[in-house]
């Protein structure tokens, strides 16, 4: 059975993740501020992190399949029409992107950090609204 506050505390941290990106990363520092890049990374690590948390429930508590790794989360997810393969795709991106941040500080790329910055915070915010109208998550 899905544990909704265990499932609405995952979706917060997203949510206060991507808002103190949104309010509190300076992007032009990142090349610059050794301290900036680790918060961004660091935040973009655990507002990921929770997301799969929350997809990882999903799939057990639905029974949707074995997943070998993080990223087939979202295949499982997007086949049982939870999410659609647009979002899928995003998140299996940023399932291998958590883990370059996870297991190679020294070799991420600035560029895909911008990028994720720029351009895919209102992804992790999408899934957290279709987690909450999926489940009745408030």
């Amino acid at each position: 059975m899905t544990d909704p506050q265990l499932v609405s505390k995952k979706l917060a941290i997203v949510e206060t993740s991507v808002h103190e990106l949104r309010s509190m990363a300076r992007p032009a520092e990142l090349r610059r501020d050794v301290r900036e890049r680790r918060f961004v990374e660091h935040t973009l690590q655990v507002a990921i992190q929770a997301v799969l948390d929350v997809a990882s429930h999903v799939v057990s508590d639905r029974r949707l399949g074995e997943p070998q790794t993080n990223r087939e989360l979202f295949d499982l997810l997007a086949r049982a029409g939870i999410i659609d393969e647009r979002l899928a795709s995003t998140l299996r991106d940023m399932a291998g992107f958590r883990n370059v941040l996870v297991h190679g500080y020294q070799d991420v790329d600035l560029t895909v950090v911008e990028s994720v910055l720029r351009d895919h915070l209102d992804d992790l915010l999408d899934f957290v609204a279709v987690v909450r109208r999926d489940i009745a998550i408030p």
